[in-house]
């Protein structure tokens, strides 16, 4: 008995911040095998299995050391009018990391849990929405979504976004600050 208690006293615990480091690792290495988004343009892209749900992957930004997205189907929201399910993530190519930054259009952590948040509530917001996009994730490549499937879509900057207001052009940019 006291040897297996003497086993588990050497391995060691993962805090609530490292586990959610590793969450972001793993997603990383889910969207990179994907979709690979640090090497696509700024723009676009949908991806087609057949099944009805085009998936739409934003390019929001590529700047040198990340990459700003956002994932969501081809389906708006009955009563908003904007995409749901929409993820906005941002690639951190030196660490190897991406988060999930909000998980709906206009709902930031700060809607969800107030302006002044204790960090152990932050810190199980972003578990919540990291662990809603790994499994996202890994449910769109059993379907069989990934680069192969990812073909360019032009909009029109004159005209509004079909999937989304606001997002078409050089709004893309304000809907992440905003």
């Amino acid at each position: 008995m006291t040897s297996s208690a003497s086993r588990l006293a050497r391995i060691p615990r993962l805090s609530r911040f490292g586990w959610l480091m590793g969450l972001y690792a793993e997603n990383h290495a889910r969207l990179q095998r994907l979709f690979a988004p640090a090497e696509l343009a700024r723009g676009t892209y949908l991806s087609s299995v057949g099944d009805g749900l085009d998936l739409r992957l934003d390019v929001l930004e590529q700047h040198r050391y990340t990459t700003e997205l956002r994932l969501t189907y081809a389906l708006q929201d009955p009563l908003t009018g904007e995409p749901d399910p929409s993820a906005f993530l941002r690639l951190y190519h030196d660490a190897h990391q991406v988060e999930a930054t909000h998980c709906y259009v206009g709902r930031r952590w700060q809607d969800v849990i107030g302006m002044y948040p204790p960090p152990a509530e932050v810190i199980g917001h972003r578990m919540r929405m990291n662990t809603f996009l790994g499994k996202w994730l890994e449910y769109l490549a059993e379907r069989g979504h990934g680069m192969t499937r990812l073909r360019p879509v032009e909009l029109d900057p004159a005209s509004p976004d079909p999937i989304g207001t606001g997002l078409a052009g050089e709004g893309k940019n304000s809907a992440m600050t905003a």
